[in-house]
């Protein structure tokens, strides 16, 4: 029996009996990223107690979202990764990520980024609709965070990593935010130094109609 019910037959409310408890989501999320050891998801989520994050890997693993796997030697560390169910969640986390984006507004004082923060945020906005047969490569820089992204016949590929020989790398600020919701123009944002941009500047403008809030 899970630990929140709603006493209702609904598809819905049965999801939130599965994900609905506080940080499991924010596993999700970092785990559509790729598989991490406890204490990468303990990086990735500075606020979350252990005990929390145990209590989340558990009921995940119980209801058949998260799996532990063991890596081959020389490593042999203990990783957690999304089931086939699991991934199944990709597309509702995607699409509160873009609801969500667009009502963050600034930054509050005692907020940060993280690497799987940046990499969702990416695939969140990717407007797919707007890639036609692109093959570009894009390296975000976020203060000290890099996430990349391969756009590829509609698709996008996100990392949290440098990426092999990008077309167009980014360094920004919170004002990255802006510009992906087209309130500053990709012009301006140079101009103003919110953002600096290394390789075919022209390709900035491209990032903005593929990344949008």
């Amino acid at each position: 029996m899970p630990s929140r019910t709603y006493g209702q037959y609904c598809g819905f409310a049965r999801a939130l009996e599965v994900v609905g408890e506080r940080w499991a989501l924010l596993v999700v999320r970092d785990l559509l990223v790729g598989p991490k050891r406890f204490s990468d998801l303990q990086r990735g989520l500075p606020g979350i107690p252990s005990n929390i994050l145990t209590a989340r890997l558990k009921e995940l693993e119980e209801s058949g979202i998260v799996v532990r796997r063991v890596l081959p030697r020389p490593s042999g560390a203990i990783v957690y990764e999304l089931t086939a169910a699991g991934r199944e969640l990709e597309g509702p986390v995607i699409s509160l990520g873009r609801w969500g984006a667009k009502r963050m507004g600034d930054p509050r004082p005692d907020e940060i980024v993280t690497p799987d923060s940046i990499a969702s945020a990416l695939k969140a906005t990717f407007r797919p609709e707007n890639a036609g047969r692109d093959n570009v490569k894009f390296e975000l820089h976020v203060g000290d965070i890099v996430a990349s992204a391969h756009v590829q016949n509609g698709s996008v590929h996100v990392t949290t990593a440098p990426i092999e020989k990008p077309d167009l790398v980014i360094h920004a600020g919170p004002g990255i935010r802006q510009i992906m919701a087209r309130e500053v123009r990709p012009d301006q944002a140079v101009k103003k130094k919110m953002v600096k941009v290394e390789g075919d500047r022209k390709l900035f403008a491209r990032f903005t109609q593929l990344f949008q809030i």
